[in-house]
């Protein structure tokens, strides 16, 4: 009996000393999460001046009926490409090649009649110059002489604007372009009114136009980036007239269009504080449309060594972006950062970062600021998935 108590007691206290009775169970800390680091890569890095816009036309023009008629001829398909020059509209011709052959005819004659009354003046000059004439007869061959050639003057300028008139019963094309659909009728009364008939539009596409904005600070900058370099306001101006613009569609990936800077407006809107400016481009196949919503960029400097890290290794808080980084005893540390643009999958750091700062591109929820990691170097290329 007693010894069967003597077990019992034996066994109540393994259970409330569980470390008097086996092997002994201290606390070992777990090994520091294993986090991946580089460096960050070091490269030549092109800034740009980024904007949106839109896409017009260099030439547009309503094609107008300028004189009375009936639309007698529809030349063109609509929508069809027309070089310059092509006949696209005829207005009832008839009646201006009357009016245009009657003023020739009146011209004609009034260059008879100078013939004629130049003759007489040579006569009454001879005549007078052997006193056989009067003063008064002189003058009255001088005063018609002079009438003749006046009215001969009338007659040419009359012809002039009938031939003009007669031109325009055909309505041409001012430029290449494309002629939108015809908006009157053949047979329709067109050029009566107050106003002139509009017969089409014919749009320009080939070279187009790309209007965007620029903000005073980047207008700023980069003229400070062209007074760095010493050039003067004229060598900035033409400068500026060459200087690159890449353009992109919104459907688009990057910015396969290319062309130049063309027009900076020379005031700043005060409502907006920007620049309205343009670029010109070619367009042989109609990638752009006038009215396009597009993406722009205009190369500003060159810098040779810039510093870069993937983008996936930033963060941000409250106070702004941030990367992790692991010092020599691989404790992570926080650095505030100041960020540049994305080159691929990359981002440039313009300050906060070293170029032998190991910074962490992987397992960045592992890495606590202050606490110890373990870790694993890799390119920060290959972290940035190129």
């Amino acid at each position: 009996m007693n010894r069967m108590i003597a077990w019992r007691l034996i066994g109540l206290a393994c259970l409330v000393l569980p470390a008097a009775c086996g092997p002994s169970n201290t606390y070992v800390a777990p090994p520091p999460p294993k986090v991946t680091v580089a460096l960050p890569v070091k490269q030549a890095v092109t800034r740009y001046l980024e904007a949106t816009g839109y896409a017009s036309a260099v030439n547009s023009v309503d094609l107008v009926a300028r004189v009375q008629g009936y639309l007698q001829e529809i030349k063109y398909q609509d929508g069809a490409p027309v070089q310059k020059g092509t006949l696209l509209f005829v207005i009832e011709p008839e009646p201006y090649r009357l009016k245009l052959e009657q003023a020739e005819a009146a011209e004609a004659g009034a260059k008879a009649t100078v013939t004629q009354t130049e003759a007489e003046y040579q006569r009454q000059a001879e005549l007078a110059g052997k006193q056989f004439a009067s003063k008064a007869n002189l003058d009255q061959a001088l005063a018609a002489r002079d009438s003749a050639k006046a009215n001969f003057l009338q007659a040419q300028v009359n012809t002039k604007l009938a031939k003009i008139n007669y031109d325009y019963t055909q309505v041409t094309a001012p430029f290449d372009g494309i002629v939108t659909t015809h908006l009157v009728s053949v047979g329709e009364l067109v050029g009566g009114g107050t106003s002139p008939t509009q017969l089409a539009t014919i749009i320009q596409f080939d070279p187009i136009y790309v209007n965007f904005t620029v903000n005073e600070q980047d207008a700023q900058r980069l003229r400070a980036e062209q007074i760095r370099r010493g050039l003067s306001i004229a060598e900035a101006r033409r400068e500026l007239e060459s200087l690159p613009i890449e353009v992109g569609l919104q459907t688009e990936t990057g910015y396969p269009h290319k062309g130049t800077f063309n027009y900076a407006a020379p005031t700043v809107n005060q409502s907006t504080g920007t620049h309205d400016v343009r670029g010109v481009l070619k367009n042989p196949d109609r990638a752009l449309l006038p009215g396009n919503f597009v993406r722009v960029r205009i190369p500003v400097t060159q810098q040779a060594d810039a510093l870069l890290v993937p983008d996936v290794a930033l963060g941000s808080d409250l106070g702004g972006r941030y990367v992790l980084t692991v010092n020599a005893d691989n404790v992570v540390e926080q650095h505030k950062v100041v960020t540049g643009p994305i080159v691929g999958t990359m981002r440039v750091i313009d300050s906060g970062v070293k170029a032998e700062d190991r910074v962490v591109v992987s397992g960045i929820l592992r890495a606590i600021p202050g606490q110890k990691v373990d870790p694993q170097v890799q390119t920060a290329e290959n972290a940035g998935g190129k």
